[in-house]
């Protein structure tokens, strides 16, 4: 960022990606940030997709114009080249930036000399948790998965006792424990589903009973570093496919939210699962952008196969993009507060484990 006596300007620019409807900045978190003198820039149109007008960023302190000229540019999904060649080298960028597939995007930034802070490599540790935006999104992804599970599958979600018989309610299962798939285990009871949760991590056991699911035990552990699931050997995911496809027909719904950061998603619904389920049954592939935890997963489609319902949505987030965009927003003003000090001046402090874990290009070999 350019030497300056002033405070950095934030800019919330608009998002082009087809399907986007999330911004970056919400009007009660941008008068959070005038608060402490830092001005604020949104382009316009930027809040259109999350019912947010101009207006409302105007009456919070807002001014609408050139984002992209900001000092601190604020976005959502990953830029492309033409975005990138609108910023100007010393540029601070924060969002989703997809560092370990979009390489070339990245290495653009870095060519670019902006400073790019992507928010899915902040490290998840206690102090980072009001900035953890892939929690935040993952929490409205597993709402909204079990939402469309619910609405394709062609019986009732919770038990009904009526005159005319008692409907048994639907089992949902959930492949993935992470915080989309508690989500999506807690809204399938809230719809009166029999929800049941399967990790290859056996320590979640208990965050599964939490929400008032049950726990499927494979008998297979997987547990990684971060936070996250490590990859399974070959044998350990032939093992694993097998009994999985065995306890897979007896459910109505499957919620699968398995990814590893970097690698193409690990098939855990094979085709002869999916044939043995029940027809009228549905299969929600959460990891579609990765190839899909499914066998005939088809990414951004819904398919029937075997009289089954195979959906894999891309982005769930954006369509909620309400409460998805205010979440979103509290987790970059909680960064951009870290990187902005009490006095407006932008510290970019290496030392700092969330700075550096988040940093992915312009800051030579502070770089993650």
């Amino acid at each position: 960022m350019p030497e300056t006596d002033s405070p950095p300007t934030i800019g919330v620019v608009k998002e082009t990606k087809p399907g986007e409807r999330r911004v970056a900045l919400v009007p009660k978190l941008v008068e959070r940030l005038v608060k402490r003198g830092l001005p604020v820039v949104v382009e316009k149109g930027a809040g259109a997709g999350a019912h947010l007008p101009d207006e409302l960023y105007e009456q919070a302190g807002a001014s609408v114009g050139d984002a992209w000229s900001a000092d601190i540019v604020l976005r959502v999904a990953p830029p492309t080249r033409a975005d990138i060649e609108r910023l100007a080298r010393g540029t601070i960028l924060i969002g989703f930036l997809a560092p370990l597939s979009n390489v070339e995007e990245v290495a653009a930034l870095e060519e670019a000399g902006v400073r790019a802070f992507a928010v899915e490599s902040i490290p998840r540790i206690s102090r980072a948790q009001s900035m953890d935006a892939l929690s935040s999104q993952s929490s409205v992804a597993g709402y909204r998965a079990t939402l469309l599970g619910a609405q394709r599958l062609t019986r009732f979600f919770p038990m009904l006792t009526t005159a005319a018989g008692t409907v048994p309610p639907a089992k949902v299962l959930v492949l993935g424990a992470g915080v989309a798939g508690l989500q999506a285990l807690a809204t399938a009871k809230r719809l009166g589903a029999r929800a049941t949760g399967y990790d290859v991590r056996p320590e979640v056991a208990d965050q599964v009973r939490s929400v008032g699911a049950q726990w499927l035990d494979l008998g297979i552990e997987a547990v990684g570093e971060g936070g996250y699931a490590r990859e399974l050997t070959e044998e350990e995911r032939a093992e694993q496919q097998r009994r999985l496809t065995e306890a897979i027909t007896g459910f109505d719904v499957v919620i699968t939210t398995a990814l590893v950061p970097g690698r193409t998603a690990p098939t855990l619904v094979t085709a002869d699962a999916v044939r043995g389920m029940r027809p009228g049954s549905v299969v929600v592939d959460m990891a579609g952008e990765a190839g899909g935890n499914c066998e005939l997963t088809e990414p951004g489609k819904d398919v029937v196969v075997h009289d089954v319902t195979i959906c894999s949505p891309l982005n769930l987030p954006a369509e909620m993009p309400d409460h998805a965009s205010e979440l979103y927003a509290r987790n970059l003003v909680e960064l951009v507060e870290l990187l902005v000090d009490k006095e407006g001046n932008v510290n970019l402090d290496f030392s700092d484990e969330i700075i550096a874990g988040a940093c992915v290009a312009g800051a030579g070999e502070e770089v993650n």
